[in-house]
């Protein structure tokens, strides 16, 4: 039997997936494969490298470091000129790629970590999703995790990749392909979280986004084959503040999001017990 973590996608928010794998780690439970997306690549390759429960400690002072602070942290001024020079991202890759190498070591390998990792990115050349699971790591990790606006493309072996949520937000799916028959998925609260139609423009973009995002997840999740066990991880709730459009920026609650998944994940797997 192989168990399987996936990790979605979810930008702050996927502060909730340290608290879900201390949850995790602490009952017991280790992973024999790591899938990830965007943040969830971040979060999984620390895992994949040290799948034991001193992970959480280095994680979360990952997150609560002046790198991390630094990646959208910028002022919009400062934004906007890099907007205006590069015609195509607000924010410094730089600071990510540093985050990524200072969590799982600059020159680290999918072939040395200790549970195999695979990342989804989207691919612009092929405009098709793409799955990372050998050579280098910090820059197929950066390349599931580059927000399209916010990050340029990560350009690997002449192709040019953006986020993984794109194409594949809870890559369920894919943990199948590769042989889990049992898979926790450690979302960040977006598919617990009711839709209604959009009352302007602002909802619209939201709401349109949120189908995308989610219709996938929903397929798999029906079409999961039989002997297959699924747990899909509660979040334990958004934070105050998550439906404003400047949230994604926040790392205020990051703290709060670990805890409260913590206790929510601690909860359901002692009544799946």
């Amino acid at each position: 039997m192989t168990t399987a973590f996936v990790l979605g996608g979810g930008g702050v928010r996927g502060a909730v997936q340290i608290g879900m794998l201390r949850a995790l780690l602490e009952a017991g439970i280790r992973p024999g494969l790591v899938v990830g997306t965007s943040i969830g690549a971040i979060n999984g390759a620390a895992l994949a490298q040290d799948p034991t429960p001193a992970v959480i400690g280095r994680l979360a002072q990952a997150w609560a470091s002046p790198t991390a602070a630094k990646i959208y942290g910028e002022s919009w001024l400062r934004q906007v000129r890099r907007l205006a020079a590069s015609r195509t991202h607000l924010n410094d890759p730089e600071s990510l790629r540093a985050l990524i190498a200072g969590a799982v070591g600059a020159g680290t390998r999918f072939e040395d970590l200790e549970v195999p990792l695979v990342v989804s990115a989207a691919s612009i050349e092929r405009a098709a999703e793409h799955w990372f699971d050998s050579g280098p790591l910090v820059e197929a990790v950066l390349a599931s995790a580059s927000v399209p606006g916010a990050l340029p493309p990560t350009e690997i072996d002449g192709e040019h990749y953006i986020d993984g949520g794109m194409v594949n937000s809870i890559p369920l799916g894919e943990a199948v392909r590769r042989g889990a028959t049992e898979i926790y998925v450690l979302q960040v609260g977006r598919i617990e979280e009711p839709l209604t139609a959009p009352e302007n423009p602002v909802d619209v973009a939201r709401v349109s986004f949120e189908v995308a995002r989610r219709h996938r997840f929903a397929r798999e999740r029906a079409d999961l084959p039989d002997g297959v066990v699924l747990h899909v991880l509660p979040s334990g709730g958004p934070a105050p503040g998550d439906e404003k459009r400047g949230a994604y920026r926040r790392l205020d609650a990051t703290q709060a999001r670990i805890d409260v998944a913590y206790a929510a994940a601690v909860g359901y797997l002692h009544d799946e017990a």
